[in-house]
């Protein structure tokens, strides 16, 4: 159709897209010395860059979370009901480290503090040796003097500056070097990690924050039915020395009158009461060890509380930039940045 146009003044044909390809290709070219010199100084930063970054050690460790026996217990509290037994206040387990919750006990600022004042070798602790490699004295100098700082005192005895050291390095330790996942969410196995461009800090302050949450695992998880258990032994012991003293009672009335007339009841009144007394302390003394041992079983139940699959071992797994990597990627980096600029450059320069 006569002076009609296929395309409006705001599209581009295809060889007006081809001519500005070819246009910017050739503008880059131009500019080959100022790309090289990009890429050569790029090739100088990376190459520094790997050699003067420390590498960053990984300690780890994974485990199995145990939980309790619920389906067992469950079990045996429909067997015990059938006697007259309930276990509604013998079983009960805390909550606490069900799920994810045992994640976030690590990441807690207790457990962390804690791991920091527990031992890295005969003279020091782990919070001196992070502050020793991290350079904290020299960074903080003018926040905190910490050649007046002994660690070492119970922690009870700690100044606030004290107190606040720790609570900033187990920050740091936990934004930047700890790492608490799942490796997959269908599992119960946890992995720990601690990375830090100090070998040693992360092997042992690894074992040790493991060994601190371990401890208060089974602290926590076995208090309750520890409590019950210890309970009901202290009340079986009692029972069981009145109902000694009960037998003891009752055989001195009984020997007091061998054979006694079967025609006088009165002499056997005092036997009798005897034999009662032994009989209804029996009777209690049964029913306790029944729920003792009871309690027992779900006390065993409850202790194995974590199983180590994997712990960390020297040398650790480290993580660097290696001299070629570095290169290269300083190379494509400032490469690329240089791109940008000219082409910005440019679209200013023809719309200016």
């Amino acid at each position: 159709m006569a002076g009609s146009q296929h395309f409006s003044d705001n599209q581009f044909t295809i060889k007006e897209v081809f001519q500005n390809v070819k246009d910017w290709l050739s503008f880059f070219l131009s500019k080959w010395k100022v790309l090289l010199m990009a890429g050569i100084i790029g090739l100088g930063v990376g190459a520094m860059v790997s050699i003067f970054k420390k590498p960053v050690f990984h300690g780890e460790t994974s485990f199995v979370l145990e939980e309790g026996d619920a389906a067992g217990m469950g079990q045996m509290s429909g067997l015990a009901s059938l006697v007259g037994v309930n276990l509604g206040s013998l079983g009960g387990t805390s909550g606490l480290f069900q799920g994810d919750n045992i994640m976030e006990l690590y990441r807690s600022d207790r457990m962390l503090g804690e791991t920091l004042l527990s031992p890295f070798d005969e003279n020091h602790l782990l919070i001196d040796r992070f502050i020793s490699f991290e350079e904290l004295d020299k960074k903080w100098a003018s926040k905190v003097n910490f050649e007046g700082m002994d660690f070492s005192i119970p922690r009870d005895s700690f100044t606030v500056s004290q107190d606040s050291v720790v609570k900033e390095v187990s920050k740091l330790i936990r934004e930047n070097q700890l790492a608490v996942v799942k490796p997959d969410r269908k599992l119960t196995i946890i992995q720990v990690s601690i990375s830090s461009k100090d070998e040693l800090f992360a092997k042992v302050f690894n074992e040790r924050l493991v060994e601190k949450v371990n401890a208060f695992y089974f602290e926590t998880k076995t208090k309750k039915t520890g409590e019950n258990l210890s309970i009901l032994q202290t009340q079986a012991d009692s029972v069981r020395a009145i109902l000694d003293e009960s037998i003891g009672a009752y055989a001195a009335a009984s020997d007091r009158v061998p054979n006694a007339n079967p025609l006088l009841s009165s002499a056997t009144v005092e036997s009798r009461k005897r034999q009662i007394d032994v009989q209804a302390t029996g009777a209690v003394y049964q029913e306790i060890v029944k729920n003792l041992e009871i309690a027992k079983v779900n006390h065993r139940n409850n202790s194995p509380l974590i199983q180590i699959i994997d712990q960390p071992r020297l040398p650790l797994k480290r993580t660097e930039i290696r001299l070629v990597k570095g290169m290269v990627l300083g190379a494509f980096g400032i490469g690329f940045l240089t791109l940008l600029m000219l082409y910005f450059r440019r679209l200013y320069q023809k719309h200016a």
